[in-house]
């Protein structure tokens, strides 16, 4: 299960990542918690501030993904790393200042959402070459679980801080998180790294990427679905802090349990996933897809508290499924050259519905009930799951290493 963390490198890394992640899931909750507060509650409010956050994605992603192609990630992962920390330190002093509005964190928000767009493909695309080809699929389970570990342990702290001490010094706590991860990337053996290579700097690479994609019709196939269920199904920050106040009447805390009791869902969903072997294919990825969105409605629909937090672990499981198989698809089967715009438009697909759906998520809690995200959610991602499965069936294909890929059956190295 723990075989990527053979590499130091990869040690290194995932040693820094958790104790960030801790503190990026503390500002997340903190957050959302601040928004409610400044705006008396209102659902929209909520979605506004993810839109903003997510946005940039739908602009700088896949110019991300350029970027990893074309120099060093580690160097580039250094630079985002270092910037948002910077803004999670002006919220800081902001809110424990007393002068925090909200405005303010939608500025702040929309500048994190800038940062975290050229991040994630070139975070996503750096794994291969800190573990190699042979780990991946592990060091993928392995970046899961550590994801999922500071999402029990970062919402459990920060509904007892915010109770505590207020949101101001847990959005300071995670603006000091960040010199981990920045320790982990500056102590790495860049010897030691698996080199691969690298895209010529050429016009037209953003465009080159899309038309791989739309070239390859299994792609097509997990992109598309990804983007309909994240769009409106992976919305949890929305969907559980509007349901633990609105529905339930109740505090901060009650909302960090239920992030964390999904964050067991997930860490389970992890551990499954650390485990396996070889690139799964494309009927595990739509069966989770239609199995998430059946849990999540059935948590919306639940009675009480108690039962939607019962609920949240399955649907978390088969979140974390469905997201890991899509990420080794994704990986394992592109060129090197390629993985990195490939990376960037996964998280366009992932993260840019986030703008759409948050705020129409929104509307509807504030309109018709605050059940209304985790239901609509849930149903969305059902049809999406049911569609995708028909175009499996009507022979779409089986995933493919393409030429300068890593064969994920027989574990060769990256060639260009």
């Amino acid at each position: 299960m723990f075989d990527a963390l053979h590499t130091r490198n990869y040690r290194l890394w995932a040693s820094g990542q958790i104790v960030s992640l801790i503190g990026t899931w503390m500002q997340r909750i903190a957050q959302d918690w601040l928004v409610l507060t400044l705006s008396d509650g209102n659902a929209v409010a909520v979605g506004i501030v993810m839109a903003l956050q997510f946005g940039p994605t739908l602009v700088l992603s896949v110019w991300g993904g350029v970027l990893a192609d074309r120099y060093d990630k580690r160097r580039l992962l250094m630079g985002t790393q270092a910037a948002a920390a910077v803004f999670g330190l002006v919220l800081a002093l902001l809110d424990v200042g007393g002068v925090v509005a909200l405005w303010h964190v939608y500025v702040l928000a929309l500048l994190l959402g800038c940062s975290s767009a050229v991040d994630a493909p070139v975070r996503q695309s750096f794994t291969i070459e800190m573990v190699g080809p042979e780990r991946l699929p592990n060091a993928i389970g392995l970046n899961s679980m550590t994801f999922n570990l500071a999402r029990i342990v970062g919402p459990a702290i920060a509904g007892v801080a915010i109770t505590a001490v207020g949101t101001g010094w847990v959005f300071l706590a995670n603006a000091v998180s960040f010199a981990a991860v920045f320790a982990g990337l500056a102590a790495m053996r860049t010897d030691e790294l698996f080199r691969v290579e690298r895209a010529p700097r050429r016009s037209g690479q953003v465009r080159e990427g899309f038309r791989y994609v739309l070239g390859r019709r299994d792609l097509c196939v997990v992109l598309a679905t990804v983007s309909v269920v994240s769009t409106f199904g992976i919305n949890f920050p929305l969907a559980l802090s509007v349901i633990t106040r609105n529905t339930f009447g109740r505090g901060a805390d009650a909302y960090g349990l239920l992030s964390t009791v999904l964050a067991v869902g997930t860490l389970i969903g992890a551990t499954v996933a650390a485990r396996r072997r070889g690139t799964p294919g494309l009927r595990l990825f739509v069966t989770s897809a239609i199995v998430f969105g059946v849990f999540e409605t059935a948590a919306g629909l639940a009675p009480a508290f108690w039962a939607v937090a019962v609920l949240l672990i399955p649907a978390g499981l088969v979140q974390l499924t469905f997201s890991t198989v899509a990420m080794n698809i994704l990986q394992a089967t592109v060129p090197s050259d390629m993985r990195g715009r490939v990376m960037g438009i996964y998280m366009l697909c992932f993260l840019g519905g986030t703008p759409i759906g948050s705020p129409i998520l929104g509307w509807a809690a504030d309109v018709l009930d605050p059940r209304a995200p985790l239901v609509l959610g849930g149903l969305v991602s059902v049809v999406g799951g049911v569609v995708a499965a028909v175009a499996v069936a009507r022979g779409v294909g089986s995933v493919r290493p393409e030429s300068g890929a890593p064969d994920p059956q027989k574990n060769q190295p990256i060639s260009g």
